[in-house]
Formats: structure tokens, C-alpha cells, sequence
């Protein structure tokens, strides 16, 4: 894919390939949509909490006898059908942490990435050596490049000077490229992107894993063997339990 760069005046100057392994994937809504309510469950704090009918102050008298009123019989003004009772089945405090296989994770993240470049909402940029850390430097910089709503701000490592400048703008966030995920990508409409951080994510996320301890190391032959593999051949090791 091949998008163009600008500079911070806002001005085409040169042109990127972008690898389609990461910026030219075909849309999974499905693995997206997994990967969105994970994100948001993991950020749920479940601090959540009713009281039951134990807990609740009062109530230790039986409110009338148990027989010969013509009444149904109660043991206690907190139980769960009174007024100022307790909660039956309320939420209490837990973990609503999910887990997100790695896999799913980095293909989430090169789907969005793949129809933010599609949708035209990935802007490339040159540099953002021109922000000097005041807010009015990003806010000029994001007008000259067309940005009126929410901004993703994407560097290869973390600038201090872009990130005190986009402090103050409500719908302006920055990240470094080894932070990007899904979620981010989505709760903002627009992604700038300096080249170098385009790199770094193609060195990323590119090559997909193999195995818990990643690819190996590819030869100067071109080959790859996945770590832990069996190699064509070799002899297992025999079962000692086995008689």
C-alpha cells in the first residue's frame, strides 16, 4: 500500500510503501469485535458491591409472632422481598479480566491499522520535530493537516515534547508505537503516524510468531525452522513409562 508523507505544514512531500502484511489486511470483524469487549472488560475495575440480608443493619427482631396473625410468617425486616432489605443476587467485587491469545490480539490490531489506511483516516508524517511542547503547536499542526475531531498520535518512542502539547487537547492522544492496540485505534478517529513509527510497526507485527519463544532467527539461506520444532527424521525420545 502506498500512502502518501506530509510535512507539519500539511504539505505532500514524498510517498511511503506501506507492507501489506500489516497495513493491507482483509477486515475480521469478528476477531475485532472479540478483541474490543476483552479490552473493555480488562479495564473494568470490579469494585461492584450490594449488601445482602447479613449484611444490612437491623432487622434482628422477628417482626410479629409466628403463627395466628393471618399473616405470612417473617423472621426479619431485612430479608430481600422488604423495603430497606437486603440485595438477593446483586454484583460484588471480581475480576472481570479476560485473556486475549496473542495471535488474535496482533491480527485485531493489523485489521483496524489496514482499514484505517483504506478509510483515509491514517495520515502520514514526516516529523514532528516542529512541536516544542505547548499546546498550541499541536493544535496548529493538527489544523494544517485537516484534523477537526478525535487524533491518535503515533511516535516510535515516547517524545516529551509531543506529549505535554497534546496534554491539554481533549480528543488528542499520543502513544508509542509498541503501545498501539485495537481499542486505542477505534475510540479515535484519525491516526498520524510518523514514517519511523510505520517502520517500527512493520518490524512488529509483520512476521507473525511461531510457538511461545517466537520465530527463529531466519538463516542466510532464507530458511526458517519454528523453535521447538521436530526436524524431518529425528528419533523421539522413547516413553520410559511404557514398558
Amino acid at each position: 500500500m502506498e500512502l502518501p508523507v506530509k510535512n507539519q505544514s500539511g504539505q505532500t512531500v514524498d510517498t511511503i510503501t506501506l507492507d501489506d502484511a500489516v497495513f493491507g489486511v482483509p477486515m475480521n470483524q469478528t476477531v475485532v469485535h472479540q478483541a474490543l469487549v476483552i479490552y473493555q472488560a480488562n479495564k473494568r475495575q470490579g469494585t461492584h458491591d450490594t449488601k445482602t440480608r447479613g449484611e444490612v443493619s437491623g432487622g434482628g427482631r422477628k417482626p410479629w409472632a409466628q403463627k395466628h396473625t393471618g399473616r405470612a410468617r417473617q423472621g426479619s425486616t431485612r430479608a430481600v422481598q422488604w423495603r430497606h432489605g437486603g440485595i438477593a443476587f446483586g454484583p460484588h467485587p471480581r475480576s472481570h479480566r479476560m485473556e486475549l491469545p496473542r495471535r488474535m490480539r496482533r491480527l485485531a490490531l493489523r485489521c483496524v491499522l489496514s482499514e484505517k489506511a483504506r478509510r483515509g483516516r491514517l495520515i502520514c508524517l514526516e516529523s514532528l520535530d516542529g512541536v516544542d511542547g505547548k499546546t498550541s503547536s499541536m493544535a496548529q499542526l493538527l489544523d494544517r493537516l485537516g484534523i477537526s475531531g478525535s487524533a491518535l498520535v503515533v511516535t516510535q518512542n515516547p517524545q516529551e515534547n509531543v506529549i505535554r502539547a497534546a496534554h491539554n487537547l481533549k480528543k488528542v492522544w499520543t502513544l508509542p508505537v509498541n503501545l498501539l492496540n485495537a481499542d486505542e485505534l477505534l475510540r479515535r478517529g484519525t491516526l498520524v503516524l510518523t514514517v519511523d513509527a510505520a517502520r517500527q510497526a512493520e518490524k512488529l507485527w509483520a512476521v507473525e510468531p511461531h510457538g511461545r519463544r517466537g520465530q527463529r532467527a531466519t538463516t542466510e539461506l532464507g530458511s526458517a525452522q519454528p523453535v521447538g520444532g521436530d526436524t524431518e527424521g529425528a528419533q523421539r525420545p522413547r516413553n520410559r513409562n511404557r514398558p
